[in-house]
């Protein structure tokens, strides 16, 4: 659901994302969801503690960065700028890294679960690939509705998934 709000949020800044534009979002964000829980499988019990103390910290500031940056860009850009047809594939790894760094914490649980690691990371990517292609399609629609401020939404949504990560792993627990 993270992937989802985040693909939301980056396909609402789009001018009018193509079908292979949320492919290419849902790829990048579910093979980098199905690959954090593999490192933190391979990690397993030596640095589970540390991970999991400072993963949520990590999403936390990544996002924050990455949404405070769209919505400071929507506020000092041109109005009648057009929207980018696309993001960067380092934008969209980052924020699809951040919001995915906790599967890492899930993968060194699974090790000490015996749980095949590859069907779950499969699993885990593939449900993670059609959230967020869904996601970005979903902003397909609201981004003209919103407008400029589609990129004020959009950060916000990411600010939002932080502090949600953030909350659920400090104060939710």
């Amino acid at each position: 659901m993270d992937a989802f709000a985040a693909a939301l949020g980056k396909g609402a800044t789009l001018r009018r994302p193509a079908v292979m534009d949320a492919f290419r979002m849902g790829l990048i964000f579910g093979l980098t969801e199905a690959a954090t829980p593999i490192i933190g499988w391979i990690i397993g019990a030596a640095a589970a503690a540390w991970v999991g103390k400072v993963d949520h910290w990590i999403a936390f500031i990544m996002l924050g960065l990455i949404g405070a940056r769209m919505i400071y860009g929507a506020a000092t850009g041109r109005p009648d700028a057009p929207r980018p047809e696309r993001h960067s594939f380092a934008a969209l790894f980052l924020t699809a890294l951040a919001t995915s760094l906790d599967a890492m914490v899930v993968g060194v649980t699974l090790a000490f679960m015996n749980v095949d690691i590859v069907t779950a990371a499969t699993a885990i990517g593939l449900m993670t690939f059609a959230m967020a292609t869904i996601g970005t399609l979903a902003g397909r629609w609201i981004g003209p509705f919103l407008g400029r401020s589609a990129e004020i939404v959009g950060g916000l949504c990411l600010i939002g998934v932080g502090g949600k990560i953030l909350f659920d792993h400090t104060i939710g627990v």
